[in-house]
């Protein structure tokens, strides 16, 4: 498990691409798990996040997982499906639990609104960091990427406002 973590990190920092990460069943599993641990946190450690966002964060996620697995396939890449999503799946968990310690460490510090904010650049980071993967995947240019990321963000923003009411 640490190997996929650390390899994931190194993803997070734009420092490798998902063809890091082997093929394998088990790395999904294991990062899916790594997911759905830091959605968990989320819920246990914020106060302002409770068991009635978890099903919509689930949704979105799987929303998320099936763009970006559809422009895999369509892309003519599908030998490249299961380490981009595990690729996904592991930095969104690792990017959740940063977001969730930066809450709980900061939140006592300085207040609720410079920690909202902190958080929301952390939980952005996440746009940049899946261009970077959706880009290696389809072997494409960086802003192929982000311009998919931004289309995808913007699917699961409003995905979130329509599940969460």
């Amino acid at each position: 498990m640490l190997p996929l973590i650390r390899t994931c990190y190194r993803i997070a920092l734009l420092q490798k691409g998902p063809e890091a990460i082997p093929r394998s069943w088990l790395l999904l599993v294991l990062a899916a798990g790594l997911m759905l641990y830091s959605e968990l946190a989320a819920v246990v450690l914020i106060r302002q996040i409770d068991e009635g966002d978890l099903l919509p964060s689930l949704v979105n996620t799987l929303a998320g997982v099936a763009c970006y697995a559809a422009a895999v396939v369509l892309a003519g890449r599908p030998s490249r499906l299961l380490p981009t999503v595990t690729a996904l799946l592991g930095c969104w968990g690792l990017i959740q639990l940063v977001f969730v310690a930066e809450f709980v460490l900061l939140m006592p510090v300085i207040g609720a609104r410079p920690t909202g904010l902190i958080a929301d650049l952390i939980r952005l980071w996440s746009v940049p960091v899946e261009g970077h993967i959706i880009a290696r995947a389809l072997g494409r240019h960086w802003y192929v990427g982000i311009g998919i990321a931004i289309a995808v963000f913007t699917l699961q923003y409003i995905l979130y406002m329509v599940t969460a009411s």
